[in-house]
């Protein structure tokens, strides 16, 4: 946040204002790192728990694909409901139900009560994003937001990361356990980050004394006193039809939908792939798709905040360069053996690219989203998005298991490849066409 800036305050309340937005930023992006300890340990488990179960990969793709359906659902809601009794009770929540669903998956055999527990953990988390998202807004004003939300959705990128290895260290420290140390370990370290963030991050410049930030352009002062006059005389619903209202958003629920399945596409199977394919041990392979989350967090910091200065009228047209690059990069990767050192060198170079170019148009929609919606319904908005990304996550998940367990590993890829040259041709007919 630039510091000739004040947004209404004087230099002394300026000065408080971003040392208490800052401490927003960075408690929450913490937080929903760790979050994702609760959330991929299911992905990274998945070859042991069908070693030890029997399962094959159609079983992994129903349990994954049940929170990605419950995640999405509870996006589109919650998301909403949180505007409008307050995002901050959402997130303290959701951190103590997803934990507490995680110690309970730990210890059941049917997969039945499984798929429940796990359905269950997807609504849980789907109660963080948003709301957090919301209460960002009240921090960050519209011409800071691409940096301030890709700075928070690069954690959920790292927050890949933190899951990988939490469960390779419970695999580790407790194998006694089996695959049940991959869902009673990861729930500490969210539950642990929940106690600094409960103490650290204000839910709002009101809370420490000061009035609410002026934004700096008139176009983004008139949009939210617009905004405050819909709220206050078209009813709580109302929200979700103005942003539907706007065809550029309907476009982005396209891309939503399309990264989510590529993403996640990527997330769920290629640790697999490389076990399945290539006989890598699983410890081995977990560490070995690393590069992509390290990619999907350094993507969506970078990109986002480009757009600020590059394509703030525009957002989608920052898309266009990574989706082209990311099918690129997915369609080699499949070329390669990672037995081979220096294809496996260039396979980590690659998936890291992938990584990269995918995850930074995901988080360019979370500062679509903070446009739109800006402090009166950001969180309707990105709910809205962040649905039909887990939309994408969970088709993919249901369809490639049982694809995978009939035919072989190209349609992944190259779906994944497709999804992201849609993208593209999405963000160019939105620079070509004035789209209102």
């Amino acid at each position: 946040m630039s510091s000739n800036l004040r947004f209404g305050y004087s230099a002394q309340d300026f000065s408080k204002f971003r040392h208490y937005a800052w401490r927003y930023l960075l408690m929450f992006s913490f937080l929903y790192c760790t979050l994702y300890c609760c959330r991929l340990n299911l992905s990274n488990a998945s070859a042991v728990m069908m070693s030890d179960l029997g399962w094959t990969t159609s079983d992994i793709g129903i349990l994954t694909g049940t929170m990605f359906w419950t995640y999405g659902l509870g996006q589109i809601v919650n998301g909403r409901i949180s505007e409008v009794v307050g995002p901050a009770r959402f997130v303290f929540c959701a951190v103590l139900l997803s934990a507490a669903a995680n110690i309970l998956f730990s210890f059941q055999t049917s997969i039945v009560m499984m798929a429940v527990l796990w359905g269950l953990n997807g609504y849980f988390q789907s109660m963080a994003w948003t709301p957090g998202l919301a209460t960002l807004t009240r921090w960050w004003p519209g011409s800071t937001r691409g940096f301030a939300t890709g700075f928070a959705h690069a954690f959920s990128g790292f927050g890949q990361v933190a899951a990988t290895l939490s469960v390779t260290f419970a695999f580790a420290v407790f194998p006694e356990l089996g695959w049940r140390a991959a869902f009673l370990v990861p729930a500490a370290f969210p539950l642990v980050m929940l106690v600094l963030y409960k103490f650290s991050a204000k839910p709002g410049p009101s809370s420490i004394g000061l009035s609410e930030y002026q934004e700096e352009t008139e176009s983004m002062a008139e949009q939210e006193i617009a905004m405050r006059e819909i709220v206050r005389t078209r009813g709580k619903l109302y929200p979700y039809r103005y942003v539907f209202s706007d065809r550029r958003f309907d476009l982005w629920m396209v891309v939503a939908f399309a990264t989510g399945l590529a993403r996640y596409g990527l997330v769920t199977w290629v640790p697999l792939y490389f076990i399945d394919q290539f006989g890598i041990r699983i410890t081995d392979g977990l560490l070995s798709s690393l590069a992509l989350p390290v990619g999907m967090g350094i993507g969506t910091l970078v990109v986002p905040w480009l757009s600020d200065y590059l394509y703030l009228n525009n957002r989608l047209k920052a898309c266009v360069h990574s989706a082209v690059i990311g099918a690129v990069a997915v369609y080699v990767f499949f070329l390669l053996d990672p037995t081979v050192t220096w294809e496996l060198i260039l396979i980590e170079i690659l998936l890291f690219v992938a990584g990269f170019c995918i995850y930074a148009i995901n988080g360019t929609a979370w500062a679509f989203a903070t446009d739109i919606g800006a402090r009166m319904f950001s969180a309707t908005a990105a709910g809205c998005l962040n649905f039909s990304a887990y939309m994408g996550a969970a088709v993919q998940s249901l369809v490639y298991g049982f694809l995978l367990d009939s035919g072989g590993w190209n349609i992944v890829f190259l779906s994944i490849a497709a999804c992201c040259l849609l993208i593209a041709l999405l963000g160019t007919l939105s620079g070509a066409h004035k789209v209102q």
